[in-house]
């Protein structure tokens, strides 16, 4: 059974850092693409990152640049996305997702003080 698991999440306050993490299993994780997205209060799920499958290229959302990091443990079937400097507006919930097309639950991130 394919399946994404996110955790990570929490609230932090503005200028502050996370990690999230997603823990894939039941496929080949080390042959497929991984994305993250994410969804905020009163908006549609937009791109944030995406990671090739050994990690030689990465695609950021353009105005997320410098402040996100994703990265992948091809053998522990782990993909993470570090978040820096967050805003109020990098609240949300944030999703993992195959190139299949897969979705995790998401994990949930509040920014504010």
């Amino acid at each position: 059974q394919v399946q994404l698991v996110e955790s990570g999440g929490g609230l932090v306050q503005p200028g502050g850092s996370l990690t999230l993490s997603c823990e894939a299993s039941g496929f080949a994780f080390s042959g497929v693409e991984m994305s993250w997205y994410r969804q905020g209060p009163g908006k549609e799920r937009e791109f944030v990152a995406q990671i090739s499958e050994n990690s030689d290229f990465t695609h950021y959302q353009e105005y997320l640049k410098g402040r996100v990091f994703i990265s992948r443990n091809n053998a522990r079937h782990m993909l993470y996305l570090q978040l820096n400097n967050l805003k109020p507006e990098d609240t949300g919930v944030y999703y993992c997702k195959t190139e299949t097309g897969v979705w995790g639950q998401g994990t949930r991130v509040t920014v504010s003080s």
